[in-house]
């Protein structure tokens, strides 16, 4: 080729890196221009003053200008400020590595163990299992906490929500459910909670044991973004370890600290508040999440349990009830109970596991239906027998539910520091609700 046609071809072609210039900032939102760019494209924000630099993700585009949610706080940037394309994306490092370690939402360590080296590159954004793709739920998952195990059994693959309002115990039983699983491989993420709970749930919680478990923190003094992203980046995990053809045991608190960050996020721009205040992004957030968690064809099962904080015990509130339709189950935790000194403080009647019924024994099921009877008996009839208007002999079956009230309670309390397995938990309520009297 001719050195004049290839000085022009050259000279055709802008081979600078090329960057947008920041216009505008806010609290919440950086808006820039100079750039093509999509939805969901990650950018990083250079200052010219300070060479500070931040991570930021593009969530609306209006023409020529679009707008940033950024993963970090917004002080000492300012108009003028260059930003550049991401070229690596929303892509997370994952592998064996992990296993054992305290991460961020970009698996960047904060336990001060040291670097980790990934084998792969996987994106924190996935389509859900497709629906003809889905195994079906037909092998028991225990946990090791007898009042699920026994009477509202869990399969692999199954997605079950546990509704509390604070301070019920709701951490303490994802401890339990963690150390008494018998999945190979454990991922857990904290979203939103308070920094000093990251220790205190590693330590009292699990021990200090974090064997074949991967913790991913985001605390609620991070971005909205860091928030929202660290619950998809904890998934990709576990499809990580899923796509191996693993047991995956995920367990994310909260659910409802992470619709909060999107709430944040959708309200900076501009979105409608409908009911207490959530945009409608953070409804539809949810099973892009969920869906993603189950059992797939080929491949391994990741059996989740998202905890849904429920403000003053409200059952009601849209995202406990969002969530209650997606999920294959819900475990609620009684503050009555917790009163009552019978911990964990699963209140069972109001509790339900959606494929119990399909993977247990038919005499499993007739014990269950039996425990919630009594149990419901005792309850509707309590006032009377406590204030002394029964009279034994009235109703055979309401004395039944009298004489195993003291069973019936010791079965449901367990010390967190202590895991059964399956089969013990079926012989105790098999004995149970096989004898006549205690």
């Amino acid at each position: 080729m001719p050195f004049k046609s290839l000085k022009d071809k050259i000279s055709s072609k802008n081979y600078s890196v090329a960057f947008g210039e920041v216009i505008k900032i806010n609290a919440t939102i950086i808006t820039a221009k100079g750039l093509s760019v999509s939805i969901s494209d990650m950018v990083k924000i250079i200052s010219n003053s300070t060479a500070q630099e931040t991570m930021g993700m593009v969530t609306e585009i209006d023409g020529a200008t679009f707008f940033i949610t950024p993963f970090s706080f917004v002080e000492g940037f300012c108009s003028g400020d260059r930003v550049f394309l991401d070229q690596t994306g929303m892509n997370i490092p994952v592998g064996q590595a992990l296993l054992g370690r305290v991460v961020d939402p970009f698996m960047r360590p904060i336990d001060e163990k040291g670097t980790i080296s990934s084998i792969k590159m996987s994106p924190i954004i996935k389509a859900p299992i497709a629906a003809m793709k889905r195994g079906m739920i037909d092998e028991i998952f225990s946990v090791g906490v007898k009042s699920i195990d026994g009477l509202l059994t869990c399969g692999k693959g199954q997605k079950l929500g546990i509704f509390a309002g604070s301070g019920v115990g709701k951490s303490t039983l994802m401890g339990m459910i963690v150390k008494g699983s018998t999945a190979p491989i454990k991922v857990v993420a904290l979203i939103g909670e308070r920094g000093r709970e990251v220790p205190e749930f590693i330590e009292k919680n699990l021990g200090g044991d974090l064997e074949n478990t991967v913790i991913i923190v985001a605390t609620s003094d991070d971005s909205p973004l860091m928030r929202k992203y660290g619950a998809f980046a904890a998934m990709s995990v576990a499809e990580y370890f899923k796509d191996q053809g693993l047991d995956v045991l995920f367990i994310m608190d909260s659910v409802t600290r992470f619709a909060m960050a999107q709430r944040e996020i959708g309200l900076a721009l501009g979105e409608p508040p409908t009911s207490k205040g959530y945009p409608p992004s953070s409804l539809t957030l949810l099973p892009q999440l969920m869906e993603r968690a189950g059992k797939e064809d080929g491949k391994g099962s990741i059996t989740a349990f998202f905890t849904v904080l429920i403000e003053g015990d409200d059952m009601s509130d849209p995202i406990a009830d969002q969530s209650r339709s997606i999920l294959d189950g819900h475990i609620v935790l009684s503050r009555e109970l917790t009163d009552f000194g019978i911990y964990p403080p699963i209140h069972i009647l109001n509790s339900a596991s959606r494929v119990m019924n399909d993977i247990i024994s038919k005499e499993h099921l007739q014990m269950v239906m039996k425990f919630r009877r009594l149990y419901t008996l005792l309850k509707e009839n309590e006032m009377l027998i406590r204030i002394g208007a029964y009279v034994k002999g009235t109703d055979s079956e309401l004395d039944e539910a009298m004489n195993k009230k003291e069973g019936m309670e010791k079965f449901m309390s367990q010390d967190a520091n202590m895991q059964t397995n399956y089969q013990d938990t079926l012989d105790e309520l098999t004995a149970l609700m096989s004898s006549n009297q205690l």
